[in-house]
């Protein structure tokens, strides 16, 4: 690799210097077999591909290939293709304000051509640097084949006093302007039909064609594509013979376990020094919020073809932290501490983000997204606690007995979603029994109050109490309790 900027300014120097040309698939190549003998994670900061996209990805660098991350949303595609540059050479050379980054070995451009029949070994010699090496497109329907082939320019040709015929009134798009740099176009099926067809002979030959100039260029280009599967892509496909031509096709993946799901929240969200600094947030509820989002993947309610990507977590993540900040502000308190109660703050972050089917659509987004917290929650409680089910069934002492013979007698809970940290520890503990609960099945002391509200919420899940939540309150009673007052009311 050239690892500091070479002091070379002309085309004699760098002759002399012994500089080789090189295509950036073989630049790309000869640095990932270097990373790899070095033992150097070039990926950093990526989980859950370490043996699956990973390894795909480096075969198809040292292949050569141009490649296609296929995968639903938030499946990291664009990161990926991003940290490729750390596989470029720091610098290379180009000649001196040539448009197309042309090789001072190897001219390419009318322009980098004649400049060195003229010039000669005086040919200034600039150095690009792998940064500017990485262009990035979104495909959208309304591109054109002027944006990324090219089209005859009528200011230059005026200005320059150059008719039609003249090469040099062409205005080249962006991938000629792109040569010897990595060109990632992200979401190709959204690329008309006729625009895709533009990008075969670059693909294949690596001539083009603009405007009835017949011009063979000698792009050197590493192309990346991604894309969502086809079948969820409405708005269009990949045609055939560009797929053809794409290399490797590799397929990337949602996070297989709630340990990478946690890992990759945890890096991307963004948190202020003061949050961080003044709420806790028990390790419970960073696993919570990624069950959610396995709840949603594993949905009947949500359209599979879509997924639910990755930035549910994180946005939720930062939600649930900003909700309980919120309450800390509102009460005037220094520092606090997230609760179950405040996952109703995640709620936006779980509707804009999940795509339901019929059904769910009559379900309503607001009540799916509530399910899955639900949901999550009872799982959570099961995995450290007895089936309250299984318990009431059996014939040994109920765990739970002493908890639900204290709401049989009447007594409720009320909790307010913004409740100071005083008024909610003092609720939780005048609840008779459910310190008993947490004691017995040995969760930690440290977080009592997130497992005694996961008890309290939970057991409503299984059906031993009720929950309702009304008016930014949450109101926990006996499921018969409701009936008598009713009846007595009547």
């Amino acid at each position: 690799m050239n690892m500091t900027k070479p002091g070379i300014q002309t085309l004699a120097a760098l002759k002399k210097s012994g500089y080789k040309s090189q295509s950036i698939k073989d630049e790309l190549r000869n640095n990932l077999v270097k990373s790899i003998q070095d033992g150097v994670n070039i990926f950093e900061g990526i989980y859950g591909f370490d043996d699956t996209v990973i390894p795909d990805l480096e075969r198809a660098i040292l292949s050569r290939h141009n490649i296609l991350l296929l995968g639903l949303r938030g499946q990291a595609k664009t990161k990926i293709a991003r940290m490729l540059i750390r596989l470029l050479d720091e610098f290379i050379p180009i000649v001196a304000g040539s448009e197309l980054n042309d090789d001072p070995l190897i001219p390419t451009s009318r322009y980098a051509i004649n400049l060195i029949e003229q010039l000669g070994d005086d040919t200034p010699i600039d150095w690009l640097h792998r940064s500017e090496r990485y262009v990035e497109k979104l495909a959208t329907p309304d591109v054109t084949v002027a944006d990324l082939i090219g089209d005859v320019d009528p200011i230059k040709a005026a200005s320059l006093k150059l008719t039609y015929n003249d090469e040099r009134v062409i205005h080249y798009g962006l991938i000629p302007r792109s040569n010897r740099c990595l060109f990632v176009i992200n979401e190709l099926p959204d690329l008309q039909a006729r625009i895709q067809v533009s990008l075969f002979n670059i693909l294949q030959e690596g001539d083009i064609q603009i405007r009835g100039f017949k011009i063979r260029l000698n792009l050197d280009i590493e192309f990346l594509f991604t894309a969502n599967p086809e079948d969820y892509t409405n708005r269009g496909s990949i045609i055939t013979p560009l797929k053809d031509r794409i290399d490797s096709q590799i397929l990337t993946h949602y996070p297989d376990t709630i340990e990478i799901a946690r890992k990759i929240t945890d890096q991307e969200a963004h948190l202020t020094p003061e949050q961080i600094e003044n709420i806790y947030m028990p390790d419970e509820l960073k696993q919570l919020i990624e069950m959610i989002v396995f709840e949603a993947r594993d949905s009947e309610l949500v359209d599979e073809k879509s997924g639910v990507s990755a930035r549910l977590s994180i946005s939720a993540y930062e939600n649930l932290i900003s909700t309980a900040e919120r309450r800390m502000l509102k009460n005037k308190e220094k520092k606090t501490q997230v609760r179950i109660t405040d996952l109703w703050g995640i709620i936006p972050s779980i509707t804009g983000k999940v795509e339901l089917v019929y059904e769910g659509e009559q379900e309503g987004p607001y009540n799916v997204a509530l399910m899955f917290i639900n949901n999550a929650i009872k799982e959570l409680f099961l995995e450290h606690f007895p089936d309250p089910e299984k318990q009431r069934k059996a014939t040994q002492k109920d765990p739970y007995g002493t908890l639900r013979a204290w709401f049989s007698a009447g007594n409720i809970v009320e909790l307010l979603n913004d409740e100071s940290n005083e008024e909610f520890s003092k609720k939780i503990n005048t609840i008779s029994g459910i310190e008993k609960v947490i004691k017995d099945n040995g969760v930690s002391d440290k977080n009592e109050l997130f497992w005694s509200e996961l008890v309290l919420h939970a057991l409503a899940e299984c059906n031993m109490i009720t929950k309702e939540y009304i008016d930014k309150q949450f109101t926990f009673k006996d499921q018969l309790a409701g009936i008598f007052n009713d009846f007595n009311e009547n």
